[in-house]
């Protein structure tokens, strides 16, 4: 749920594996979810998704960006889309892992409450961290009795105990109450790529949300074998569709004399059945992506 963000112009690009929380009484910001963050007063009101919404427009002007290409997971995945549909001229495209756009369902909301009392009364305890890991990995990498966990779920167990639990407990009250905007989503016109794992506990949703897009603009992509993460369990499968992704913007100019070690990913440079969704462990649905070729322009479909 902890949000994932990247923020890239054409000039300049802002990373970030946390969250700023921008004071609405100062202008010098504060971290909510950093590493080494101090602790959040309980005086200070826990934001609403506006709130956080309207920080991200607050970091791009602080940071003098214009219209930026996002790219968000999950919480955070709401958050850009969220904030691409009250800003659209600030945004190019979206690149959204495991998205979220309705509300807490039951399900959820039994969860969140349940990582509340535990994040309330326990801190980050090890319950609290299986929680958080079931939502962000598979079953496969997470380990069984008779297989280790993988390096990813080691590293991001550690991570875990260097947050602040009251600081986590206030970014999770936030996103709990955050509204449906499914109706909101036919203003999103800049292009969406969605990524999902089909063992992903927000895959229906990733699903719901691909479906109400405009197809013109949007792509959806579900991995195999994978868990909400998908950026960190299995990156490799998103190579090929992020490069037609970025093509399309510009961005990435495969060259027939280009030796980078990047040249082999090109589309162009692929053989054919290297990019059949199999080969990929993709399960691809339908796509239209319009991609620059010797000759000029060429419409593929992939299914």
């Amino acid at each position: 749920m902890f949000p994932r963000t990247l923020l890239q112009s054409r000039s300049s690009v802002f990373a970030s594996t946390q969250f700023l929380h921008l004071s609405h009484h100062s202008t010098r910001s504060r971290e909510l979810l950093q590493l080494g963050a101090a602790s959040i007063s309980p005086d200070v009101p826990v934001p609403s998704v506006d709130d956080l919404c309207d920080q991200i427009l607050e970091v791009l002007n602080h940071f003098r960006l214009g219209a930026v290409m996002c790219m968000g997971a999950m919480a955070g995945a709401y958050l850009l889309t969220l904030f691409a549909i009250r800003y659209r001229d600030r945004v190019t495209g979206l690149i959204l892992i495991s998205p979220l756009c309705k509300a807490p369902s039951w399900t959820e909301w039994l969860y969140n409450k349940l990582m509340s009392n535990l994040l309330y009364y326990y801190g980050m305890c090890s319950l609290s961290k299986e929680c958080l890991l079931q939502r962000y990995f598979s079953k496969e990498v997470r380990g069984t009795p008779e297989i280790p966990e993988s390096d990813i779920v080691q590293a991001c167990r550690k991570l875990l105990d260097e947050r602040q639990s009251i600081n986590v407990l206030r970014f999770l009250q936030a996103i709990h109450r955050r509204p449906d905007i499914t109706q909101e989503l036919e203003k999103l016109k800049c292009r969406t790529l969605i990524f999902v794992g089909d063992n992903s506990l927000f895959h229906s949703e990733a699903l719901h949300m691909s479906e109400k897009l405009d197809r013109r603009f949007s792509a959806l992509v579900e991995v195999q074998g994978c868990g909400s993460m998908v950026t960190e369990e299995q990156p490799h499968a998103m190579l090929v569709s992020l490069e037609y992704f970025l093509i399309g913007f510009g961005l990435y100019r495969p060259s027939e004399s280009d030796g980078s070690p990047r040249s082999p990913l090109s589309p162009f440079s692929i053989s054919p059945e290297l990019l059949s969704p199999e080969s990929l462990g993709l399960k691809l649905k339908p796509i239209k992506t319009r991609v620059l070729s010797r000759g000029g322009d060429s419409t593929c479909y992939s299914s």
